[in-house]
């Protein structure tokens, strides 16, 4: 977690870890008050358009600080396709390419 990580004015204090499971899906795991694991999906044309050549490990950790940032773990979902996030953050897409170094 990037230092001085906040959300509504309490600094944040958790652990993302990222796995492979096989195919398009990876384990997501947040360590924080309580520990989640969530399952999501990561197609090829999901990298393509939104890691712009970074790793699928690089855009999952990346996803998941963007959604802690505006909420706990225990609110994220146990499975999903990772556009999903796009459904209840519109803003999603535009900052992750941005947070990765794309346009």
């Amino acid at each position: 977690m990037p230092p001085g990580t906040t959300r509504g004015g309490k600094k944040l204090n958790y652990k993302i870890t990222v796995k492979h499971a096989g195919g398009e899906e990876w384990v997501v795991t947040v360590q924080d008050t309580a520990t989640t694991r969530h399952r999501v999906q990561v197609t090829k044309g999901d990298l393509d358009r939104l890691a712009e050549g970074r790793s699928a490990r690089e855009l999952l950790q990346e996803s998941f600080q963007f959604l802690l940032e505006r909420e706990p773990n225990t609110s994220i979902l146990n499975s999903f396709d990772l556009p999903l996030i796009g459904h209840y953050f519109p803003e999603y897409e535009k900052e992750i390419r941005a947070r990765l170094g794309g346009k």
